[in-house]
């Protein structure tokens, strides 16, 4: 097994563009579960707007 460097790997640009982009890309999966929910309950109850038309 190979031994590695915890100061190489933090000073590794590398390692925080693959961190940046794992962050980005689980903000984004919860946003998009986020808007799902929202959507999923608007057409379950409705919308404040619809009830004021009926």
């Amino acid at each position: 097994m190979a031994s590695f460097d915890l100061k190489t790997i933090v000073k590794d640009k590398r390692f925080w563009a693959a961190s940046f982009l794992i962050a980005w890309a689980a903000g984004l999966q919860g946003h998009m579960m986020w808007l799902q929910r929202q959507d999923s309950f608007k057409q379950k109850f409705g919308t404040i707007d619809e009830e004021n038309q009926k």
